[in-house]
């Protein structure tokens, strides 16, 4: 009679699957992403800046002979019960460009014949635990100098190092007359003194750069640039 009650619930109700039998599904969702130094990691927490590109796994066993359905579910600090974004993918790849903390919770059910399991509020409210999702808030500063001499210290002009979550970014470079020598569209690049391939002059530049944080902050900044060929390490900061 034992065993006959234990299946009655069973094709009856989602339940928590530690009570049932070994051999049925289970999921253990993960987090694939590349951190700031451009390295894999995985896991179920995350903290890095925007933009993140990050692929959300099920890991689902023991499935062989169910039906599955995988409903990934998105969502915000106070918004669990309306998520901004649901996915029906056994496997789903996100980009986020927005600060703050964001949650990723699998609904999954998987069937077969009568016998249903599933992992859907009931589990997530009681024991399961979300991928969390940290966005950094965005910083971006740009330097008043360069020395494009060769030696492989401060030759570009590009983005401060420790810049974060700039989702969207454009840089100008122009010369006294107002003339555009260069621009680029990346914080991670940069400007290396030259226009139409031939090394400019030194003296001063302007720069201009527009761009947007991930927590909506936008950047207008505005900087003279020293352009100085004949300064080493010894003589020039990145200031």
């Amino acid at each position: 009679m034992k065993t006959k009650a234990i299946l009655l619930i069973f094709t009856v109700i989602c339940v928590n699957i530690s009570v049932l039998a070994q051999d049925v599904p289970t999921i253990s969702p993960l987090v694939t992403y590349l951190n700031s130094d451009g390295e894999e990691q995985q896991g179920t927490s995350v903290s890095e800046s925007a933009p993140l590109e990050a692929t959300f796994t099920s890991g689902t066993e023991n499935a062989d002979g169910w039906n599955a359905h995988y409903e990934w579910r998105f969502y915000k600090d106070g918004k669990r019960d309306s998520p901004y974004l649901i996915r029906y993918d056994e496997t789903t790849t996100y980009t986020f460009n927005d600060a703050g903390a964001h949650y990723v919770e699998l609904y999954a059910t998987f069937t077969q014949g009568n016998d249903t399991v599933c992992f859907t509020d009931e589990y997530w409210t009681s024991e399961g635990s979300p991928i969390t999702i940290s966005i950094s808030e965005s910083k971006l500063e740009m330097p008043n100098a360069f020395s494009p001499n060769g030696d492989g210290i401060n030759d570009i002009y590009k983005a401060k190092e420790g810049y974060q979550s700039i989702v969207e970014f454009h840089a100008y470079i122009f010369n006294r007359w107002g003339q555009k020598l260069y621009d680029w569209d990346d914080p991670a690049g940069g400007w290396d003194g030259k226009y139409k391939g031939k090394d400019v002059a030194q003296g001063v530049y302007y720069c201009l750069v527009k761009a947007k944080g991930a927590d909506g902050r936008n950047y207008s900044i505005k900087k003279d640039v020293n352009l100085l060929r004949g300064y080493t390490e010894e003589t020039t900061t990145n200031e």
